[in-house]
């Protein structure tokens, strides 16, 4: 049974992260690996299915963790919660249920789990303290979702009350950083902007090259450009970005380099069973974001909302007065993350986000060229089956032909 005072994670603990190739999940690893925590169990999902729970209980069995972070789990956006809503219940639900239970019948000093600000009722006031946990409605966008988050989190709270567990459960605000998900169909709201206008400069760009080929072409001119920077101007002010709803929603957001920093600290400074949450204690409207994004991305288009699409909850501002009392405060300001994480996204992901999936970068390459390696292995076996079909075929005609 644990008891307060007795849990100190050391340099050699034996450190399992549940998701360690995700956004938090990386991040995590990151900053416990630069603090000098190298005895790290990680498991990529093919190698360790979180949804089978055989497969869950035989790793917790044999690697035997210490301490536990709890990150993985399915997540997406309004568009993907909407269209997978049985997915990201089932999912979340098996995925929290299988570690949680090994990690209690290992015999784990402490779990810590990531749950979301999706929680809280779509109506609370705000800011939103820990207490208004089941208090009133939730949105209803993602409620599968959020029911999965506080399924695990009851899960949590239950364990340590019959069992004696140190199992904490964290509260992040809206999460970005490098290694986002930027997929349109997936992604949340701040990587989405940035893709959307990321692609449309890309695009003005690409438009304005080519008429600054053919006019060079028609002039017979090689060495001067014919179109200055108020052509280019005028020819990227032509494009617009179309954003969902109406940009009034406000919305706070944490690098997830400083998310990755407050777990950590929780891990060592924090082993209450309620709930705490993990934020900046700032918002901002959509609209705004939307802006900032534009400028830092250099897009000179226009921005319109589609008011015919939903805006999910009106405001979701975390009040983080319990956390900051323990000590730790973010440190990354919004401007300076969405500054670094484009940057990761030019350098790493743009150009390589495949439709329909989180993959993105130099992961998406190798995820392609495994995918394509299955195929074409596939292919090549049934063409065998196939080609061994019609020879048997064809000589069972010839005995029937000799008959």
């Amino acid at each position: 049974m644990f008891v307060r005072g007795e849990i100190t994670m050391r340099k050699n603990s034996r450190i399992y992260v549940a998701g360690h190739r995700g956004l938090v999940g990386s991040a995590i690893v990151r900053k416990l690996q630069s603090e000098g925590y190298n005895n790290l169990a990680l498991r990529t999902h093919r190698e360790l299915d979180l949804v089978n729970q055989a497969e869950v209980s035989q790793f917790f069995e044999t690697q035997r963790p210490e301490y536990v972070f709890l990150a993985a789990a399915k997540v997406g956006g309004i568009l993907a919660n909407n269209t997978y809503p049985a997915e990201f219940i089932y999912q979340n639900l098996l995925i929290e249920s299988n570690v949680i239970h090994s990690a209690y019948s290992a015999g784990v000093k402490k779990l810590l789990f990531l749950g979301s600000s999706c929680i809280y009722p779509r109506e609370s006031p705000q800011p939103m303290t820990e207490e208004y946990l089941l208090t009133g409605k939730l949105e209803p966008t993602n409620e599968p979702y959020a029911i999965a988050k506080i399924a695990g989190i009851r899960m949590c709270q239950s364990y340590n009350r019959q069992y004696g567990t140190n199992f904490v459960s964290v509260m992040p605000t809206n999460v970005y950083g490098p290694g986002d998900n930027f997929d349109l169909e997936t992604s949340h709201a701040l990587p989405a902007l940035i893709r959307k206008f990321h692609d449309a400069k890309k695009s003005d760009d690409l438009r304005v090259t080519v008429r600054q080929v053919l006019r060079h072409a028609q002039d017979g001119e090689s060495n001067r450009t014919t179109h200055g920077p108020e052509q280019s101007r005028r020819a990227s002010d032509q494009k617009t970005v179309t954003i969902w709803g109406t940009g009034t929603p406000r919305r706070e957001f944490l690098h997830v380099d400083d998310l990755a920093d407050a777990c950590v600290f929780l891990m060592q400074n924090y082993d209450e069973s309620e709930i705490i949450n993990i934020g900046v204690g700032k918002d901002i409207s959509i609209r705004e974001l939307a802006e900032l994004i534009k400028e830092i991305v250099g897009f000179r288009g226009e921005i319109r909302y589609d008011i015919s699409k939903p805006d999910g909850t009106p405001r979701k501002l975390l009040d983080v007065s319990r956390i900051e009392s323990l000590g730790w405060r973010s440190r990354i300001s919004l401007r300076e993350g969405i500054e670094k994480t484009y940057q990761w996204y030019v350098k790493e992901g743009a150009g390589c986000t495949v439709h329909g999936t989180g993959y993105t970068g130099k992961r998406t390459q190798k995820a392609m060229k495994a995918h394509g390696t299955r195929d074409k292995v596939q292919g090549e076996k049934k063409t065998k089956d196939n080609e061994g079909a019609r020879r048997t075929g064809q000589g069972a005609r010839r005995k029937e032909g000799k008959r």
